[in-house]
């Protein structure tokens, strides 16, 4: 029962996320980013008094999941976003028509997969469930991943980064892959859902109070090509405020903060 009321709110949020506002004009001095708790608003809450001394005013709004900050900064809420990977905003971009890009990376959070059941990958048993997020564009990320760990086998003709459950060409565990979940919702699941493997998107596993580094029972390794970007609008990409927002969180300081507070779990780059 309680599983089927995180398929529904999942949904629910799905359907609140087709209702925008207007494009606004905002102060050039104050910028507002929609991100997620953690890591991404605490690294904006970390860095405010840095752009206070650049004269920039930032607005934090805060967001649980991962349709809304899309949608806010096409419709003009919010001025820029941080909280997604590239392939997400490029899925967005081709769903929906929004105007939007991004002006560069800023870190990356390797993905994990937890199982309260588990110790190891040994002991998945045949007919496993994989519970997973529903947002097509991590699909191919963890299939590759369970690829990389030797749990499935791709087609080898297709390209990793476009990889679909359809191109899964051996699975010698039989693992029943679950692409119906909010992402916000996983910890829970993994917390509730007896004898099956949960793959959490590690902003949401380290606000769980998980250890990704250490609870995962395997993780992506460092050099994962999903890095967490800055997302703009299209007409604001040369925009003053928002590309030195780009420059503080490139900052040396910003980056020492990031590999001293997440243990390994949050990768700054600088691209």
């Amino acid at each position: 029962m309680k599983r089927l009321f995180i398929l529904f709110v999942s949904l629910c949020m799905v359907f609140l996320a087709s209702c925008g506002g207007e494009d606004k004009e905002r102060d050039e001095n104050t910028i507002k980013v929609g991100a997620t708790s953690v890591p991404h608003a605490e690294v904006l809450e970390e860095i405010e008094p840095k752009l206070e001394e650049e004269g920039i005013t930032l607005e934090i709004e805060l967001y649980e999941e991962y349709v809304l900050p899309n949608d806010d900064l096409a419709n003009g809420e919010i001025d820029a976003n941080y909280f997604q990977h590239i392939p997400h905003l490029e899925q967005t971009v081709e769903d929906t028509g929004y105007d939007i890009t991004h002006i560069g990376g800023v870190h990356i959070e390797p993905m994990g997969v937890y199982s309260m059941s588990y110790q190891s990958i040994d002991e998945v048993p045949e007919g496993t469930e994989v519970i997973l997020s529903n947002s097509v564009a991590d699909h191919a990320r963890v299939l590759e991943l369970f690829n990389s760990h030797g749990l499935i086998t791709l087609d080898e003709d297709v390209d990793v980064d476009e990889a679909t459950f359809d191109d899964i060409t051996e699975n010698p565990k039989d693992l029943q892959f679950s692409p119906d979940y909010e992402a916000a919702m996983l910890p829970e699941l993994y917390e509730t859902e007896e004898d099956t493997l949960v793959v959490i998107n590690t902003n949401y596993a380290i606000e769980a109070g998980l250890d990704p580094m250490e609870d995962a029972l395997f993780i992506e390794e460092e050099d994962s090509p999903y890095v967490n970007v800055l997302a703009v609008k299209e007409k604001d990409k040369d925009d003053e405020a928002l590309n030195t927002l780009l420059d503080v969180l490139h900052s040396e300081e910003t980056q020492d903060f990031m590999l001293e507070n997440y243990d390994g779990a949050v990768i700054p780059v600088d691209e």
